[in-house]
């Protein structure tokens, strides 16, 4: 097998005297996706947010795609898209006036805005594509961020609760991009608490409790009630 695109080894996140991240170990590959799975508070966003290069790690080795986080996180942040937790849209700007500026950004060549157009579409945000996004509702905030991390095609998608409010024409929408990166050989990591999204839209899931893994499980062992039981008994 081909090396990891995403490799997190030993991370460790401290926030003053609290540890949000202790030691967690993670691989995804080209193709592929990876869930991390777990309650508020379990090390899930921090784990994100560090792999995007929004915070620096405490301890531990993180590369994308062979670049070190620590020394190249300007080079990560190119390979990446991201959908953060929470925030990540500029209240006053509409999806259109978003989607120019991440154009601009990242050097997007002529022709971006049918890209941007479908995805609009996609997400039914077409409607609402020249309205400031401080009228949004959660929901659309959350489809949104996810049209801004797919749109540049990055080599590792990060979708940090990106099911959290969205009705199910966005869960669809949001399923149809992680599978589309994966189809052209991106590496995916999907955060969440909801299990049965989780193994839709992932190989593999990664249980995560009080900033530690707890266990490493192919979606199919999560899958159904059986796997609910095994859900419930690691949280435990």
């Amino acid at each position: 097998m081909s090396s990891p695109v995403v490799e997190v080894s030993s991370l460790w996140v401290r926030f003053g005297p609290v540890d949000a991240v202790r030691g967690i170990d993670l691989r995804v590959h080209a193709g592929s996706a990876t869930a991390l799975l777990g309650r508020n508070g379990a090390g899930k966003s921090t784990t994100m947010r560090v792999l995007a290069g929004v915070i620096p790690p405490t301890g531990g080795l993180v590369t994308v795609a062979g670049h070190d986080i620590r020394t190249d996180a300007l080079t990560v942040k190119r390979l990446t898209g991201y959908c953060p937790d929470v925030g990540g849209l500029v209240p006053r700007a509409t999806p259109w006036e978003h989607l120019q500026l991440a154009a601009r950004l990242r050097r997007l060549p002529d022709g971006w805005e049918e890209r941007a157009r479908d995805l609009l579409e996609q997400f039914d945000l077409g409607g609402a594509a020249h309205r400031v996004t401080a009228g949004f509702s959660h929901g659309m905030g959350r489809r949104m961020s996810v049209v801004l991390a797919a749109f540049h095609d990055p080599a590792v998608l990060l979708l940090d609760e990106p099911f959290d409010g969205v009705d199910p024409l966005g869960v669809e929408a949001t399923m149809d991009v992680i599978a589309d990166a994966r189809a052209r050989g991106a590496a995916v990591l999907v955060s969440t608490h909801l299990r049965e999204l989780a193994v839709q839209a992932c190989e593999h899931a990664i249980v995560l409790r009080g900033g530690s893994a707890v266990a490493e499980v192919s979606a199919h062992d999560m899958s159904g009630e059986e796997g609910a039981g095994v859900y419930r008994a690691l949280l435990d």
